[in-house]
C-alpha cells in the first residue's frame, strides 16, 4: 500500500494484507483451546463494530460526497448510494440463497454452537463444545460472501482515490488496515469451531487462513472495474457498503449472540466501532 502505485496494484497489496491478518488470526486455533467460546464471542463482536465504521467512513461517506459533486443528481444524490448499498445487500442475500442450487444443502445460520441454557445442550454436556461439522456445515462457513464483501470494498476504495476528496490514499488504507483488524479475529471464528469439532489442528488452520483468499481477487475485481468505469463509483462504493453491513447483521452479530456471551459481543462491537472510527478520523 505505497503511493505513487496504480489503484489496482495498491488493491492488490491492501488485499494481500488483509488476507495475512486472516492467516494470523486463524493460527490462534494452536494458541486456544476450541472451549474458550467467550474469546471467539467478543472477537466476532469486535470485528462487527469494526465493519460498521468502516462502512460508512471509508465507503458511505465518499459515496455521497462523490454523488453529490457529480452534480448529475441534485437534491436526489442520495440515490445511488441508497440503490448500491441495496444491491450489495440483495448480493450477499442471494448468494446465501444460492448455496443449496451450488449442492450446499444446510442453511446458513446453522449453529455451531448450541446455547448453553438449551435443553439439548444440557443433554450433550459431556459431548464436544461444538458441534460436528459435515462438509456442507464447513463449506457455508468458508465460502460466505463476507471475505467477498471486504476484498471488494478494499478494492473499491483505491480504484476510488482522487474521484473526491474523501476518497483518498488514508481513507483506502485505513479501510484496509481496519478490514486486517476485522479479519485477524475472523480467522479465529472458522478455525476455533472446526478444532472443536474434531478437525485437525492443522486443516482447521488451513480452512482458516482459506477463508480470506478470496479477498484480492475481489479486491481486484473491485478496482479495476471502478477505474474503468467512474460513473458506477458511488454505486460501487455503497454496493459494498451493504455487502458489508448485511453480513454484520446477518451473520456476524447472530453467531457472536448465539452462546450466552451476547452482552460481552456488543461491548467488543462498541470497541470495535470506537477503533476504527478514530482509524479512518484520526489518520485520514
Amino acid at each position: 500500500m505505497l503511493e505513487g502505485y496504480s489503484p489496482v496494484t495498491q488493491a492488490l497489496l491492501g488485499t494481500l494484507f488483509t488476507w495475512a491478518l486472516t492467516a494470523a488470526g486463524a493460527a490462534l486455533v494452536f494458541v486456544f483451546s476450541s472451549r474458550q467460546k467467550r474469546i471467539l464471542d467478543g472477537s466476532l463482536g469486535f470485528a462487527a463494530g469494526v465493519m460498521l465504521a468502516a462502512s460508512y467512513w471509508s465507503l458511505l461517506a465518499p459515496a455521497i460526497d462523490m454523488a453529490e459533486d457529480s452534480g448529475k443528481y441534485g437534491s436526489f444524490a442520495f440515490l445511488p448510494v441508497a440503490v448500491g448499498f441495496t444491491l450489495g445487500a440483495a448480493f450477499v442475500y442471494l448468494a446465501d440463497l444460492a448455496m443449496p442450487l451450488l449442492g450446499v444443502g444446510a442453511d446458513p445460520h446453522i449453529a455451531l454452537a448450541l446455547p448453553p441454557e438449551s435443553k439439548l445442550a444440557k443433554e450433550k454436556a459431556d459431548e464436544p463444545p461444538f458441534q460436528l461439522l459435515d462438509s456442507d456445515e464447513m463449506t457455508i462457513r468458508i465460502g460466505r460472501a463476507g471475505p467477498l464483501s471486504e476484498g471488494l470494498a478494499v478494492g473499491v476504495a483505491f480504484g476510488a482515490i482522487g474521484k473526491t476528496s474523501s476518497a483518498t490514499f488514508e481513507s483506502a488504507r485505513n479501510l484496509a488496515i481496519g478490514i486486517g483488524i476485522q479479519n485477524f479475529p475472523e480467522g479465529l471464528a472458522v478455525s476455533l469451531p472446526l478444532r472443536g469439532s474434531g478437525v485437525s489442528t492443522w486443516k482447521a488452520f488451513w480452512y482458516g487462513q482459506l477463508s480470506g483468499m478470496v479477498e484480492p481477487i475481489a479486491g481486484l475485481l473491485g478496482a479495476g472495474a471502478v477505474v474503468l468505469a467512474e460513473p458506477l463509483l458511488p454505486y460501487a462504493l455503497a454496493f459494498a457498503a451493504g455487502a458489508m453491513v448485511y453480513v454484520v447483521v446477518d451473520d456476524i452479530i447472530p453467531e457472536a449472540q448465539i452462546s450466552g456471551n451476547g452482552k460481552l459481543a456488543s461491548w467488543t462491537s462498541i470497541l470495535g466501532f470506537v477503533v476504527m472510527m478514530s482509524l479512518d478520523v484520526g489518520l485520514g
